[in-house]
């Protein structure tokens, strides 16, 4: 059972000091039968009080709020957990696993992660699916091809996608990154009726074999009548396994996001993300020696000339 320790620090900078910031994390690790949480805790600069609520997907989500004048916040995960590999059920008839899939049951109680979105590539990904699967094979086997399908036609380049990229142009681009695989694999999924979920979390580094790792990342899990919930990550083409670790679900990113909030002041802000892994506790140097994963500067745009739209942009950023 392997036992990770994980840092992960987000931190915003200012040119100027802002106030009134209210933010919503989803940072708090899942815990269930193959994920035990040993300890976690939130290390939040200026020490506000989070207020944490169960939201619709099951998810802690914590709520906090800096109300006074400030250049810096910086919220801090520090989590040790232990993962247990995933043991399924032999598969059941690839027919009856199919057909439950119809079952006016799984179809209300899975409804809100059946419902694919609207794309106008609908037709070729259709035609694609066609090619790759039959209802011959157990859905498993079905999403294990399609897996591959992903991993092996888009190419996995950074900085060619972002958060609100939609599947027509991840389809068109033939690239991106885990949260766009997990997207496309969803997308896939739910057109031919198998309900999936996004999952947010990391991926614990081992011999660098695997693209994402030592980072946060993304990807699906499938509901299977005869195996339950299974994880599939598109962009190494595997099982979700012993070095997944899972944060939160939803039905895309947005349900999901680990940090997000607004705040009243300068538009211009860097945000920094750094996520560290050890098998052993960290110590001091290595905690605040290391250089972010990722970074980021937003700067005002000039060409915001509408009065209103400059008010807002300048009053309640969205970080």
């Amino acid at each position: 059972m392997p036992e990770f320790y994980i840092h992960h620090r987000t931190l915003y900078g200012y040119p100027t000091k802002v106030v009134d910031s209210a933010n919503q994390i989803k940072l708090y690790p899942l815990t269930d039968n193959h994920q035990q949480v040993v300890e976690h805790r939130l290390v939040i600069s200026h020490q506000p009080s989070v207020y944490t609520v169960q939201d619709y997907f099951g998810n802690t989500t914590g709520f906090f709020s800096i109300l006074l004048p400030h250049q810096e916040l910086s919220i801090e995960s520090f989590l040790r957990v232990n993962i247990t590999k995933p043991l399924f059920a032999p598969q059941a008839a690839a027919r009856d696993a199919w057909n439950k899939f119809l079952e006016e049951e799984t179809q209300l109680k899975q409804y809100d992660f059946l419902k694919a979105e609207v794309a106008r590539c609908e037709a070729e990904v259709l035609a694609i699916i066609s090619r790759q699967i039959n209802s011959d094979l157990h859905p498993l086997d079905a999403l294990n091809q399609l897996c591959a399908y992903v991993y092996k036609n888009f190419t996995y380049k950074k900085g060619v996608t972002d958060i609100e990229t939609q599947v027509d142009e991840i389809w068109k681009l033939k690239a991106g990154v885990c949260q766009d695989f997990a997207h496309l694999l969803l997308y896939m999924m739910r057109l031919i009726g198998i309900p999936g979920r996004y999952i947010s979390g990391y991926i614990c580094p081992g011999n660098n074999e695997w693209r994402g790792e030592g980072a946060t990342h993304a990807w699906a899990e499938a509901w299977i009548h005869d195996l339950g919930w299974v994880g599939i990550d598109p962009t190494n083409n595997c099982l979700a396994g012993e070095r997944h670790v899972r944060l939160a679900t939803g039905r895309n990113f947005t349900d999901v996001t680990p940090v997000k909030g607004t705040y009243k002041g300068d538009e211009e802000h860097v945000l920094e993300v750094t996520v560290q892994f050890s098998t052993t506790e960290f110590n001091d140097q290595q905690l605040y020696g290391a250089a972010p994963n990722y970074l980021s500067a937003v700067q005002p745009d000039p060409l915001a000339r509408n009065s209103y739209v400059a008010y807002m942009q300048m009053q309640q950023q969205q970080q």
